[in-house]
């Protein structure tokens, strides 16, 4: 890595990571150093044996204002600066996959450093739309909530709306265990050390760590790491899709640690705040890393499954709201569940009939319109009214719902879980009560001897 000649000492500020430095006449040929650009990386050497690498985050006039991948602890007024010309890369090829790294792209599982493998830079523009392809594959996940009800499409970008507490990592690396996709790339953030663990060993365990990549910022680690990690996991995703062909599916755990993240560097910064102390950039930067998920046209995907918690159950929260206008629906968990009313994919109806079977709209429609009905039936028991025969069925009905389908637990293929619908549904209603198409009940509609 090429370092710059020119060394610059005029410290202004150092204010949590951030390093505010005087750098003049930037650009001008008569420095006979790097051009300072937004987004390039600097070195910051305080002594013989205190240095870190900086990004450029801001340039105002003759200031230039600096994120200290390790922090700024120990770093004085005396520290000097280079520039290197460069954006941030990450190491990209064949032999990053079954490795661990950082938030910032360095090997955390004790081998090789990787040093003379092929780098690219991150956080460049997404792909151009015309390169784009309408998304027509299903990308099979085994959790009938989202394989039967919201099926998650190749090239979507979906996040799982939930609370913490929730055990919505273990549901994150189920799916990452379970989907039916090449490569699985992996982004932690603000992990706590037990999470981290808990990932690894579980990819592990489950011998998919051959196909994983994994890109883990800890909570132990400097906040400014975290704004990186999810920009060198879809760099590597992108890559993968696009020069290898592969359908890669990109699970992110926090999005919301990662707008914190941005609010707090935007509080160092002294950026006027928006909603809720979010930067008034809430929606772009989150959009700007959603918008990987992609189908190229000739080559892979990228899909993009993230967790996103909401403070207090808020979904009005900037974080959860933003999202949803960027994203193509969300998968809502609550209780250990799936909710079926919260939960929405939006292009489904790319796969559902034609990639799958052809009772698979009919059956989902139908068993959701009478858990709605189930649910209306608890009501008025809990309001202690009278309840039909009817009304029993739908309590019934509701009860092997719940626990047969909406349980995140439940693992099963789709054929199996259409199946498994048609049966929960012989048990409680008879074919002239559900509504469905007369070829459909002729076909699928369990006999009288596979009920009992």
């Amino acid at each position: 890595m090429a370092l710059s000649l020119v060394r610059f000492k005029k410290i202004l500020s150092i204010v949590g990571d951030i390093i505010k430095i005087e750098v003049p006449a930037i650009g001008e040929a008569g420095l006979g150093a790097v051009e300072v650009r937004l987004g390039d990386l600097a070195m910051i050497e305080d002594t013989a044996a205190l240095r870190s690498v900086a990004q450029v985050i801001r340039i105002e006039q003759e200031q230039v204002s600096l994120q200290v991948f390790s922090g700024t602890r120990g770093f004085s007024t005396q520290a000097s600066v280079h520039f290197l010309g460069h954006p941030m890369r990450v190491t990209y090829s064949s032999n990053i996959l079954g490795r661990v790294f950082s938030g910032t792209g360095e090997p955390l599982d004790g081998n090789s450093r990787l040093e003379f493998d092929p780098k690219v830079p991150i956080g460049v523009a997404s792909v151009n739309p015309l390169r784009r392809t309408v998304p027509a594959r299903m990308i099979r996940t085994n959790v009938p909530m989202i394989d039967l009800f919201n099926c998650l499409v190749e090239s979507q970008k979906i996040p799982i709306f939930s609370i913490p507490g929730e055990p919505y990592n273990a549901f994150l690396a189920r799916i990452g265990i379970q989907a039916d996709a090449d490569l699985v790339v992996f982004a932690g953030l603000g992990l706590l050390f037990d999470d981290y663990h808990f990932f690894r060993k579980t990819f592990e365990d489950a011998g998919v760590f051959g196909r994983t990549v994994m890109f883990c910022n800890l909570a132990t680690a400097p906040i400014v790491e975290r704004l990186i990690t999810p920009d060198l996991a879809l760099t590597v995703a992108e890559r993968f899709a696009v020069e290898h062909g592969k359908r890669v599916l990109v699970l992110l755990t926090d999005m919301t640690t990662y707008a914190d993240a941005m609010k707090e560097i935007g509080v160092a910064l002294e950026r006027v705040p928006a909603n809720r102390g979010y930067g008034g950039d809430l929606y772009s930067q989150l959009a700007r890393r959603y918008e990987k998920a992609c189908h190229f046209s000739g080559a892979g995907s990228v899909t993009i499954l993230a967790v996103t918690t909401m403070p207090g159950n808020d979904v009005t929260h900037p974080v959860p709201d933003n999202t949803g206008y960027i994203t193509e629906g969300q998968f809502y968990l609550h209780g250990g569940m799936l909710d079926p009313f919260g939960s929405l994919s939006r292009l489904k109806q790319h796969v559902i009939g034609k990639v799958t079977r052809e009772d698979h709209a009919a059956l989902a429609n139908t068993m959701i319109r009478l858990y709605a009905a189930a649910v209306s039936a608890e009501q008025k028991q809990a309001m202690a009214f009278d309840l039909s025969p009817f009304d029993l069925r739908l309590l019934e009905f509701g009860e092997s719902f719940r626990r047969r389908f909406m349980d995140i637990n439940v693992s099963m293929p789709l054929e199996e879980a259409l199946d498994l619908g048609w049966q929960t549904l012989a048990e409680c209603f008879s074919p002239e009560e559900l509504v469905i198409k007369q070829s459909l009940i002729d076909k699928y509609f369990p006999r009288a001897a596979e009920v009992g």
